[in-house]
């Protein structure tokens, strides 16, 4: 094969590879020019891996990643073998390739007799190369892509409880009481019926009904519509994605109880075409899918969308006071915001969904802080990440309602999400925060919210205003009364 006829089918392999964003509206559809639907392989940054495995191999002890000890330093020397193996692979190519061409200039018939032999032992070489060369490279793969995200300098060190309170919002605390617990306080004005949902599904599934329905609709609404006043554009998700898509997003969560126990919901198809399908544990997965695959243009970054999902939990270890009514359940609404960035506005970014989510939670006039999460509470994608909890009176302590990530080109490098142009890394960043999840606000704002008659029995549920625009039916004649 000539070097124009080698060099048009390689043009060809590459243009089912290569993705271009070229629309140019402001509310660009993702994938919309992309021609195919496979997964391209995953992109680790082997060359930093192996350059700072020191810093790596600290990192990942800092995280409690579960890593062998010496498993990014394995990484650096199979890169080197690796290399070593490329290196030989195309000494070999090109010695073949000389050969080739001399091969059809000789007349010599002894020659090229001699010349063909040659040919052939270089052939057989070259492919036994080329299979050692493939192990390695998917062991090398495999190890790399278990390696968690680099960590902020900022984040800090330790458990859960080094968490740094980063501000506070709203009211003042009220008090803890056990009679402001919010199922037993649902339960009375009939807003929830979990005692229907164990028989139809199992325990930790609901029913929302009455108010307790609107007011998952209202909440949905509302955490929208603050979104898209800034700039995040709409989308509705799939629940069902990839297990691999998933995973190449960092979506990992780790049972409590019982860490070697998955939190997805697995789905199973009679068809043996089928792909391994799992049920959403959050949108943030099919958000950072609809970007796979695209080579996009600088103008049209920074994307923000907000998406409306189901997420479905397994968390086949959870027990207690945290499992009680809609605080830890196994599905839930959640709204979602998700950003594409430059790699130099990602923290600026990240600050200005942190903005989104406390305009939504201080519309909801309820207390609330920003921790700034500590190393071994970064799940494998996040390079920083904060928690958001809302004081809930009736559980007697803080409780997560949103969380927000800023996962540098982890997520992007294992999708293949990248900016056309870019020299050196060409791979965008990602970050997602969570809106709403709607349970847990639910739970907020019965618990603060909550109105006693004389004898102490809950008559009420007060609501803040900013919900009002977005109910449906009676304002006057339910169990909810508005705040003024």
């Amino acid at each position: 094969m000539s070097a124009r006829a080698r060099l048009s089918t390689f043009l060809r392999s590459c243009s089912t590879r290569c993705y271009s964003s070229s629309s140019s509206r402001d509310n660009y559809v993702p994938g919309s020019s992309r021609n195919s639907a496979e997964l391209l392989p995953p992109r680790p940054n082997y060359r930093k891996i192996s350059e700072n495995f020191v810093y790596g191999t600290t990192n990942a002890i800092n995280r409690k990643a579960s890593l062998p000890p010496d498993a990014i330093e394995h990484v650096s020397r199979l890169y080197k073998e690796f290399n070593s193996l490329s290196s030989s692979i195309n000494a070999k190519r090109n010695a073949r390739s000389i050969l080739g061409e001399s091969i059809a200039d000789q007349t010599d018939p002894v020659a090229k007799e001699a010349a063909l032999k040659e040919g052939k032992v270089l052939k057989e070489e070259i492919a036994e190369l080329e299979a050692t060369c493939s192990r390695v490279e998917s062991e090398l793969r495999d190890l790399a892509l278990q390696i968690p995200n680099d960590t902020h300098p900022a984040s800090p060190l330790g458990p859960e409880s080094a968490a740094v309170t980063l501000a506070t919002h709203g009211p003042a605390c009220i008090p803890a009481s056990p009679t402001r617990d919010h199922l037993t306080v649902a339960r009375k004005l009939n807003l929830v019926d979990l005692e229907s949902a164990a028989i139809v599904t199992g325990n930790s599934w609901y029913y929302l009904t009455n108010e307790g329905a609107l007011l998952e609709l209202a909440l949905t609404n509302y955490a929208i519509s603050v979104a898209v006043k800034r700039g995040f554009k709409p989308v509705t998700t799939p629940d069902v994605v990839r297990s691999e898509v998933a995973q190449r997003c960092g979506f990992k969560p780790r049972d409590q109880v019982h860490p070697h126990l998955t939190q997805s919901y697995h789905l199973h198809s009679n068809s043996p075409a089928s792909r391994e399908l799992i049920l959403a544990g959050t949108a943030e997965v099919p958000l950072a899918g609809m970007f796979t695959n695209n080579l996009l243009k600088s103008s049209v970054l920074p994307l923000k969308i907000v998406g409306s999902g189901h997420a479905f939990r397994a968390e086949a270890g959870a027990r207690g006071a945290e499992t009680r009514g809609l605080y830890r359940v196994h599905q839930f609404t959640k709204i979602e915001l998700f950003a594409v960035t430059a790699a130099e506005g990602s923290e600026q970014m990240m600050e200005e969904m942190r903005e989104v989510q406390e305009s939504i939670l201080n519309g909801l006039d309820i207390p609330f802080r920003i921790l700034d999460m500590p190393t071994e509470e970064l799940g494998a994608s996040a390079y920083r990440k904060y928690d958001i909890e809302a004081w809930m009176p009736g559980r007697g302590r803080w409780g997560e309602v949103s969380s927000l990530s800023n996962c540098t080109d982890y997520q992007a490098r294992r999708l293949h999400i990248r900016m056309r142009g870019q020299l050196g890394n060409p791979f965008v960043h990602t970050l997602n925060g969570t809106a709403a999840a709607i349970p847990r606000l639910i739970v907020a704002l019965i618990e603060n919210g909550v109105e006693f008659d004389d004898a102490g029995e809950p008559v009420a549920v007060v609501l803040p205003e900013v919900l009002k625009p977005f109910w449906i039916g009676d304002l006057q004649n339910t169990v909810v009364k508005w705040k003024t």
